[in-house]
Formats: C-alpha cells, structure tokens, sequence
C-alpha cells in the first residue's frame, strides 16, 4: 500500500503524490529553449521529486545529467582540483550515460576521476566534447546547488556554466542547465562574500526568471486526495478538503503531505475537523524544517525584524524585489507576496514562529506569569469562558501598562494578549491568525478549543465610528464561520476612556468587546 511521504523525494509507486505532469510541461518549455536557470524554493519544497520527475519527463529527447551537490563533501569543494576529481566521479555513477559515450570520452572521464591534476576548463573541455558528439542534446540538472556555495571554487564553477552559455553559438555545450536549491544562485552574495567590493556581484546572471508555480494549488491537492480515494473509499468530499488543506498551508508541499499523513495514519477523519485537527498536530511538532526558520531568524537581525513587525505589529511591507530583507523572507519560506503585499506563508510556519518568539522572547513578561497563575479559572466542562478570559486580561492589561507610552502599547499590545492566552489554551486548545484581516490596525485571533471555534478581534481604538464600522467587520465575519458570539479588544488611549466589558447586539450576532 502506498503512504503519504514527508521525508526525502516522492515517487508515485511508494507514494500518494500531486500529479506534476502540468508542472512538467511548463518547464520543459525552458529546457526546450536553451535556457540555463534556477529553481530556488524553502526546505522541503520538492524540489528534489520535481527534479527527480523531469528527469524522466525528458530522457526521451535529452540526455539528462543529474547530480547532487550533497554527494559531495567539503573537501571536494576547497580545491578546483578535488572539486574537478569529485564530479567526474559522480559522473561515473550515472551508469545509464556510459550508453550515450564514446570510449575516448568514458577514458578521458575516468582519467579526471583518478586524477588530482585536472582543472576546471580541462573537465569542461571533455563534456563539450562529448556534448557535440552525443546523439541528443544534454541537459545538466544538480540539485541541493547551495549546499557549499560560499567558496571560491563554486564561484568558478558558475563561471564556467556562464562562458559556455555565452558561447552556445560557437561550442556545442549542454542545451540547458537547471541548478535547484533554498538560494537563488543570482543572488548568492549574501552567503559568499561579505566585503564591498564584490556584494553587488551577480555570479551567474544569465539564469532566465523562473515562473513556474511550485506551490500545490487546491486542484493540484485534489488529485493526490483522488489517488488515495481509489484505494481507500473513504467518500470525502475532495474539492472541500483539498480547500480546507490549502487554506492552512497555502500549498507548501511538504506540509500538505504531512497534514493529509496525519489524518490516515492518526486521525481517520477525511472532515475539515480532521484537517483542523491535523494541522494542531503539525503545529504541535518540533521539525527540522521549523528549526531551519528559527535559525534563519537568529542568524539574520534585519529578517527577525521583518518577520516580527508583519506578525505582532501587523505592519504592512509592498513586496518588492528592491528590498533585500523582504526577498530573503521568501525566499526561505516565511513570507510570500500576495497581490502585491509581504504576508506570513502560512499557517503553519506563522503559528511556529509566533511560539518561538513567545516561548524564547518574551518568558519573562508579567501578563504571561499572570496567563499561566489564571488558566485554572476559564474553562467550565470542557467549554472555554472567553468572556472571562477578556475580562480578566483587559484589568491586568491596566494594572501592568497603564503608564507605558502610547507607541509602546500600539506596537505591543496583540503580543501582549497571545503570552496570556497562551498559557490558558496551552495542551488543549491552540489559535491562528487570520491573515485575510490583519493589518496595522486589526487582526482576527481564531482560538479553537476542544472543538469549538472563538473569533477575537484585536484593533486600536481610532474613534467611535471606525470602532462602529469594526463591530460590523467582526459581524459579517461571524457569518464566513457560522457563528452567532464574537469577541473583541480595543487597545483605547484616550485618557476618558471607559475600561471594561460590555455587550453589543448587531443584528442576530453579541459582541463581547473589552477595552483596555
């Protein structure tokens, strides 16, 4: 029986998988054009199964030559000459491109292999050769390309890539070359040189845009769900849960696999409720591709500082390819641009990282002690008291920050709330931020707690009519989630303002709206 894979490439012999053929296609079009280029995406994007499949998408018109950068150690790359000897030798690997070879070249390959003497130009020089001789054209494909860029004998190898491009016309080099890692190879300064003089270098600028989408779109979802369905039966509605899948994880592939992994081998519910309940286990979970995102956050200050004001200050950045921090953010998968706009990638890695700065940030702060001293108090069979927790926070909120300057409390107010709810729901429940409303001025904190969903507006208090117009905002939302009861937080500074909690009637809906 097949299974859903998170770990290591796809096939779809082991594994229930999305169907690439399109995805295929579409790049084949780059292949077909001569183009050099990279496909850069986050850790566990697919890369390696995309890889992997345009390999044999291709091998019918084009001899393919796939390597690995992570076959090769850090010794391979501290001389030209090693790095020479050590991809002849995984060329030696590839049995099946001895079928396409002469004995010269097979002879001069094995001379490189055994040898410490041979250059860059003198491998090249080979593979050109065999390139003009070769029965159809030749396309070389590496993967994990970043894993030692940051040395000189990588830069030279992207030379040699560059020349043979630039002289396609006169030497009869690969048709196409396809490099795939986290980085964009264009852009690969800020991990190999830090001096002035070369950090506007591009080391290989003739890689063509790359526009492929290799996110799962719902459609694409739908038919690794409709492969799983012909083997299990299991009549859920496929468009609803591809839907619901995506819409946690904004189709990141990995993730998409794991929550569908969790619902067969854990949960046994084909429902949006298994994959709410599918997406509280990822959430739960310490991966190695969080820990990835959590070390890029402390290695980088300029990124920590983006990541933070677009979650807890709600900040809004226009995405543009001008601003490198805002690349580097989507570039390893926090961010993506949306119409135009910087927002989290999804839910998942959003929830991540919001209890890592919470947890490592903020352990010290006096509303959490005072979260995890009241969460005794909240819950009453079963059912959260939401009401309550509002109540209780909105009089520690003035106790503890009633002195603090105004920015103070507009830039760190939602934190401030999520470290005292936090402790509270902690094991039993979880929340997300709604991304569809967040801004500088509102964000939608969606608590679920044993399978009941509470809707938390958080806004600053910018006069009574746009507060009016924000109470009918939170009621048409209610609506999207069939719900009758909404809550809300408005962060007021004026100095007459009246604390407390009070009950609003709209319509058929009660808003329970603290202000603080």
């Amino acid at each position: 029986m097949r299974c859903f894979n998170i770990t290591g490439s796809c096939n779809s012999e082991e594994h229930y998988m999305v169907d690439l053929r399109n995805r295929l296609r579409e790049i084949r079009k780059y292949v077909d054009g001569g183009k050099y280029f990279v496909i850069n995406k986050g850790r566990q994007y697919g890369k390696t199964t995309t890889l992997n499949a345009l390999a044999e998408f291709l091998k019918k018109d084009y001899i393919v030559i796939s390597l690995d950068f992570q076959g090769l150690s850090s010794a391979d790359f501290e001389r030209e000459q090693s790095f020479v000897k050590a991809f002849a030798r995984e060329l030696c690997r590839i049995s099946e491109l001895k079928d396409y070879m002469s004995d010269e070249v097979v002879k001069e390959i094995k001379n490189i292999r055994m040898s410490s003497s041979y250059v860059l130009g003198d491998l090249f020089a080979v593979l050109n050769d065999w390139c003009a001789e070769a029965p159809k054209p030749v396309v070389l494909l590496i993967d994990e390309v970043d894993y030692a860029s940051n040395n000189q004998v990588f830069l030279d190898f992207l030379a040699q890539l560059r020349r043979n491009y630039l002289e396609r016309n006169k030497v009869v080099s690969f048709r196409s070359v396809i490099l795939a890692g986290v980085h964009d190879i264009r852009n690969l300064r800020r991990r190999i040189r830090s001096d002035d003089a070369h950090k506007h270098n591009s080391p290989w600028n003739i890689a063509a845009s790359f526009d492929v989408e290799m996110s799962f779109l719902p459609e694409d979802i739908a038919t690794m769900l409709t492969s799983y369905e012909e083997d299990h039966h299991t009549g859920m509605d496929i468009t609803r849960i591809s839907e619901d899948i995506y819409s946690y994880t904004s189709g990141y592939p990995v993730l998409c696999s794991s929550i569908c992994k969790h619902i067969d081998e854990n949960i046994h519910e084909w429902t949006s409720d298994g994959v709410r309940k599918a997406y509280y286990m990822i959430c739960s979970e310490r991966t190695v591709l969080i820990d990835s995102l959590i070390n890029k956050l402390e290695d980088d200050p300029e990124l920590n500082e983006v990541v933070r004001a677009i979650l807890f200050e709600g900040r809004e950045y226009s995405y543009s390819v001008m601003n490198d921090s805002l690349n580097y953010a989507v570039m390893y998968g926090f961010i993506r641009n949306e119409g135009g706009n910087a927002v989290p990638a999804n839910k998942v890695f959003e929830k991540a990282i919001y209890e890592w700065y919470l947890n490592q940030k903020y352990m010290d702060e006096p509303i959490r002690k005072l979260g995890e001293n009241d969460k005794n108090q909240f819950v009453d069979n079963g059912i959260l008291n939401i009401e309550l927790v509002l109540k209780k926070f909105a009089l520690h909120f003035g106790d503890l920050y009633e002195g603090k300057n105004d920015k103070f409390k507009e830039e760190d107010g939602r934190r401030f709330f999520l470290l005292y709810l936090r402790p509270i729901i902690n094991g039993t429940g979880n929340f997300y931020i709604e991304s569809e409303t967040r801004n500088n001025r509102r964000t939608d904190v969606i608590v679920d707690y044993n399978g009941r969903q509470y809707i938390i507006e958080l806004k600053i208090w910018h006069g009574e009519e746009y507060n009016t117009r924000g109470e009918k905002q939170l009621s048409d939302y209610l609506d999207y989630y069939h719900l009758s009861k909404g809550y809300m937080i408005s962060f007021c500074f004026n100095k007459n303002k009246k604390v407390g909690v009070d009950t609003i009637s709209i319509g058929d809906k009660v808003l329970i709206e603290a202000v603080v």
